[in-house]
């Protein structure tokens, strides 16, 4: 049955809470630079492709992770994106994400 929460009505997919949680550690890594840009939006990827989201969450993500990798070909300064600015986006997103996987 629908809810606000979930209006499809659709159960969050087994395991997709958890998928999400590990996401944080992936951004914390991403953010001290012991991973790169391209395997954080390969784990975000992976990890939400599996769940039970509303696709409007894909396509939000998508964005954040196409400028992401965009901001990864040049440095800080030459580039209009700020990483720093662009995870906090991502970290947003995986609150929102996150929140809504406990709702479901």
């Amino acid at each position: 049955m629908p809810n606000s929460a979930n209006p499809a009505g659709e159960p969050a997919a087994p395991g997709a809470a958890s998928s999400l949680a590990a996401l944080d550690t992936v951004l914390a890594d991403a953010r001290a630079g012991r991973i790169d840009i391209p395997a954080l939006a390969a784990r975000f990827r992976s990890a939400t492709a599996a769940s039970a989201l509303p696709p409007r969450y894909g396509e939000v993500l998508e964005r954040i992770l196409s400028q992401l990798e965009s901001s990864a070909l040049f440095s800080e300064e030459s580039c209009s994106f700020s990483q720093t600015d662009l995870y906090d986006a991502l970290a947003d997103w995986l609150a929102k994400a996150q929140a809504y996987t406990a709702k479901s």
